[in-house]
């Protein structure tokens, strides 16, 4: 099964030339690559390389930043776009929201893991409940009043060290985050201006309308 490893997540900050946060708190640190170098495309010949890039190359940059922030394949990926197609509303904004809706991602804006890595990890061990039942899909799509939690054991292990114990951190209004137990339910739908990363949704749009 395709899969990112630890050691190529740098280079893949630096090929889309930002952060994307995949290697949690390291990301925040002064130990990476992007706050040393520079968005320095990886390679030996990165420096060099500063070739114009097609209307085409543009389209698929897009596309491909959008799948690795959100650590999904490429036929999960295009799944999600013919789903939001069918969808009321714009395809941008409904793709946007089923990405944002799932499990492992809801799980990194509230805080109870370092990454959307960490997240798959811990739903894959089955670490997390869903509405009190253990789900292990990190895709599984979240609905308004379902409460995820993670469990006493993994709490007593991680505490002091997940995202939600850091200084200011705040989860998105569409969430209600409980830092005392641990837990973050979710209150409402996602909306535009509310969604994590800068994705330039209408080049993703235009590359599977080609």
């Amino acid at each position: 099964m395709s899969r990112i490893t630890l050691n190529t997540k740098c280079r893949i900050c630096r090929a889309e030339g930002t952060k994307l946060y995949l290697k949690g708190t390291r990301c925040f640190s002064g130990k990476c690559p992007i706050e040393k170098k520079g968005a320095v495309p990886p390679g030996m010949h990165g420096i060099k390389r500063r070739r114009r890039v097609s209307d085409f190359g543009l389209r698929l940059r897009a596309k491909q930043k959008a799948k690795r922030i959100y650590g999904v394949m490429e036929t999960q990926f295009k799944n999600y776009y013919l789903k939001a197609k069918t969808l009321q509303g714009t395809v941008g904004d409904n793709l946007l929201t089923l990405l944002e809706k799932r499990l492992d991602n809801v799980i990194y804006l509230s805080g109870l893991c370092l990454s959307r890595t960490h997240a798959k990890q811990l739903i894959s061990h089955k670490h997390l409940f869903v509405n009190g039942k253990k789900i292990n899909i990190s895709s599984y799509s979240v609905k308004i009043d379902d409460t995820i939690s993670l469990d006493k054991k993994t709490v007593k292990k991680l505490k002091g060290t997940l995202r939600l114990h850091e200084r200011g951190f705040k989860a998105p209004l569409w969430l209600d985050l409980d830092k005392k137990n641990h837990s973050v339910k979710v209150v409402a739908l996602p909306q535009p201006d509310q969604f994590s990363q800068d994705i330039d949704v209408n080049l993703i749009i235009e590359y599977y309308s080609r």
